[in-house]
């Protein structure tokens, strides 16, 4: 059933007690015909903003599609685009929140980052700003999804496991418990990071505020080795989703390093700056934690490779990146 201009002024009044006039959005009318027949425009005033809805009108349309078709209406718009949609299952709004598509499904979940709203079904919540987690927080999270089995941290076990001060680690918990994500619990006063195995429960949840690990990148020239390798750190990028998936390995390898094996790669004698399209480069990814924390057999991990990633708009490159995420998470 298609969604209605009454099904969204209920669900903007029950959930964040405003007001919204749905009005059809007249300049639609001259886009093109794939675009009019899929969709019904709307505009809206909320929370101070001028949007553009577009409720859709099929129900199995792919997140990727979803997110081509925004880019496309988006010259045509100036301020935020949402997506609407009847229905959606939880594989299907995790896509959704993959892709990084605003998005209402009226009486289930409201995921509009640039507002700072994220309010879901087991989880109704209104940030009061945007936020990103820090390396740290990152790094905990990322520890939990890598684990081979679950495991319990307090302060000190998650410095000693990922190379911080005991400190950071403690501002690391309250990071985490002040983001609500149910995997702090208490103790008394003491605090410990805690999961229950739900891999594709916490990175749903933790999404919105994670970030790409990648400061920076640089384009390298640099000798063999003595075994005739020329690798500094775990695959990254591209690299590693073709390991990852059935996307073509590229003709430059990516490896990750963190900032201080940086600097040490940068001294050698042997390494010389390069342009990204000279023959036997290597492009190195500086990271803002250390990607052999959870790398394996030489690749780095899924989740982060996902994240450094997701703004390629590339279509073959997130067709992998589902493909990737659906066989981990």
């Amino acid at each position: 059933m298609p969604i209605t201009k009454t099904d969204i002024t209920s669900y903007f009044q029950e959930t964040l007690a405003v007001d919204v006039a749905p009005e059809i959005w007249q300049p639609g009318r001259r886009l093109p015909l794939f675009l009019r027949d899929g969709y019904t425009f709307y505009e809206i005033q909320l929370l101070g903003n001028r949007c553009l809805l577009m409720a859709d009108k099929e129900p199995d349309r792919s997140a990727a599609a979803i997110r081509k078709h925004i880019q496309q209406v988006q010259p045509k718009w100036e301020g935020d685009i949402i997506y609407v949609r009847n229905t959606a299952n939880s594989d299907e709004r995790r896509r959704l929140i993959e892709q990084k598509i605003p998005f209402v499904v009226p009486g289930n979940q409201m995921y509009l980052p640039t507002l700072g709203i994220d309010l879901r079904e087991h989880f109704r919540r209104v940030h009061g700003e945007v936020t990103m987690f820090s390396p740290a927080a990152q790094a905990a999270i990322l520890l939990l999804l890598t684990d081979a089995e679950p495991h319990t941290y307090d302060a000190q076990q998650l410095a000693d496991r990922l190379d911080y001060s005991k400190m950071t680690a403690s501002r690391t918990l309250n990071e985490l418990k002040s983001e609500d994500l149910g995997i702090i619990q208490l103790e008394g006063r003491a605090r410990r990071l805690e999961f229950n195995n739900d891999r594709r429960g916490l990175w749903e949840r933790a999404l919105p505020l994670l970030s790409s690990p990648v400061k920076h990148r640089q384009h390298i020239r640099c000798a063999p080795d003595s075994s005739g390798e020329r690798k500094f750190g775990p695959e990254a990028g591209l690299t590693a989703l073709a390991r990852y998936s059935m996307l073509a390995a590229p003709p430059t390898p990516t490896v990750a390093v963190t900032s201080e094996r940086w600097k040490a790669i940068e001294a050698q004698p042997t390494v010389t700056s390069a342009n990204p399209a000279d023959p036997e480069t290597i492009e190195v990814e500086v990271w803002s934690y250390d990607p052999l924390l959870f790398a394996k057999d030489g690749t780095c991990d899924p989740f982060s490779v996902f994240l450094s990633l997701n703004d390629n708009e590339d279509e073959r490159v997130q067709s992998a990146l589902q493909e990737m995420m659906e066989a981990v998470s």
